[in-house]
């Protein structure tokens, strides 16, 4: 019943309505194939980014490599401007990191650049814990000087943390509390505990990784279900 409801449908249109239709279908198909190709190689080229900065897959985000291009010589190693913006989906707030870890977070945002507070930039705070303790901590900026090393500051440390052997000292990591920096990325170690003001913590004070003070290319984490503004 359906071929010859087909074939007499097809009695109803002329011959070169039914040649305009097959090359409008032609046309769709090779506009498909095209997407398809494109789309491979796009997940080609960001597995192969991924794979250059040692970045893990992370199902909630993608990766926006971008190149730094300039830094705030008044702060040193404390902001930089990347060639990346508002084109590429990139937002104030979002998570920078590299193959170290956390490198900071957007602080402002152009069309095509963007603007990085990094991970010593006293402006910059988040919660932290120590690798293998959920108990959560504040971690904030402390600067760094010219030419020495960027360095951290946490708050709220447990009184029973201590750092038993100076070769492996205890490792800060992100917790994923406040819904920008996924949990388990790698912000520093401690090197030296001193009692809070309260007394019932401790502070201390985090060593960041050195790369941060010459990092070239950095990968911004754009969630696929964007926050609320």
């Amino acid at each position: 019943m359906g071929n010859l409801q087909d074939y007499w449908a097809s009695k109803t249109h002329s011959k070169k309505d039914l040649f305009e239709a097959g090359q409008n279908l032609a046309r769709l198909n090779a506009g498909y194939e095209l997407a398809i190709v494109e789309n491979n190689a796009l997940k080609g080229e960001i597995t192969r980014l991924e794979n250059l900065l040692q970045l893990p897959s992370r199902p909630n985000y993608r990766y926006e490599i971008a190149r730094v291009v300039s830094r705030d010589f008044n702060s040193w190693w404390q902001r930089i401007e990347i060639r990346k913006g508002s084109i590429h989906g990139i937002r104030r707030g979002d998570a920078v990191v590299f193959t170290g870890g956390v490198v900071g977070r957007v602080s402002e945002v152009g069309r095509s650049t963007a603007i990085i507070d990094l991970l010593s930039n006293g402006r910059l705070r988040m919660a932290a814990i120590i690798e293998g303790d959920n108990r959560p901590m504040s971690f904030r900026g402390a600067g760094a000087k010219t030419f020495a090393s960027p360095n951290g500051f946490a708050e709220f440390v447990p009184s029973d943390v201590k750092i038993t052997d100076p070769e492996r000292p205890p490792r800060l990591i992100t917790s994923g509390m406040g819904g920008i920096f996924p949990p388990g990325l790698h912000i520093g170690y401690i090197t030296k505990l001193t009692p809070g003001a309260n007394g019932m913590f401790n502070d201390a004070d985090i060593q960041l990784d050195n790369r941060l003070m010459g990092i070239s290319e950095v990968a911004v984490l754009i969630p696929l279900n964007p926050r609320n503004e």
